[in-house]
């Protein structure tokens, strides 16, 4: 029997997703990865499954079978606009992956996780609001809503919610052409964030030392809140 920790990570094929789980098997883990494309993880304690998480009605059905130790999910969409011409299609598409799939997962997952298991989900910093990204930053302000919600309800399990908000990160989305008439800041440090600084903050709320903390935004935003 494997004894090592199991996490089931989405967005596994790019971006954060990839770089958390990047980061897991590194330390140890064995990862289940949701994405719709393949994710190129050649690692014996990698295991891929092929979902569509826009379609939502088949998320707990795609995961019966699974009892992870941690769910993680990062899998995001960014489309932008401001008021006068939202497109409200972007605007429930974000809704329904962010968190509708993230309210789905949780509530298949959650009855099985065991004492001291993980859940985060990834944020934003947009979550605070920002000018042009209304629709985008509702749906990251309401993870951090529910993971406030189900950390009280699991905390006598042992079992912690988190939220890990980064600012702009360097990643395939920050580079999407659509958001051209928002375009991305560069927090004070200089840079954009990297991925492999979200996935280390991730794996350090997955871990035994991070039992004490439930229901946080850990935001990572270079001094962009500041």
């Amino acid at each position: 029997m494997d004894k090592r920790p199991h996490a089931l990570v989405t967005g596994a094929s790019s971006g954060i997703g990839a770089a958390i789980v990047e980061r897991l098997l590194r330390d140890g883990w064995r990862v289940t990865g949701i994405s719709r494309r393949p994710a190129s993880f050649d690692h014996p304690a990698f295991g891929h499954l092929a979902l569509d998480l826009g379609k939502v009605e088949t998320i707990a059905s795609s995961v019966a079978d699974l009892a992870p130790t941690a769910l993680v999910h990062a899998a995001g969409l960014l489309k932008v606009g401001p008021l006068g011409s939202l497109d409200h299609d972007d605007g429930a598409a974000m809704w329904r992956l962010h968190v509708d799939v993230a309210e789905r997962l949780a509530d298949a997952l959650a009855p099985r996780l065991p004492q001291g298991g993980r859940i985060v989900f990834i944020g934003s910093r947009t979550a605070a609001g920002a000018a042009g990204r209304g629709q985008y930053a509702a749906t990251k302000a309401a993870l951090v809503a529910m993971a406030r919600s189900w950390a009280s309800e699991l905390a006598p399990r042992g079992i912690t919610v988190n939220v890990v908000a980064p600012a702009a990160t360097e990643t395939p989305m920050l580079k999407d052409p659509t958001r051209a008439n928002v375009t991305p800041k560069l927090p004070p440090i200089g840079r954009f964030i990297q991925p492999d600084e979200v996935a280390a903050a991730v794996a350090f709320l997955l871990s035994a030392d991070a039992g004490a903390i439930t229901g946080q935004q850990l935001v990572i935003c270079g001094g962009s809140s500041l």
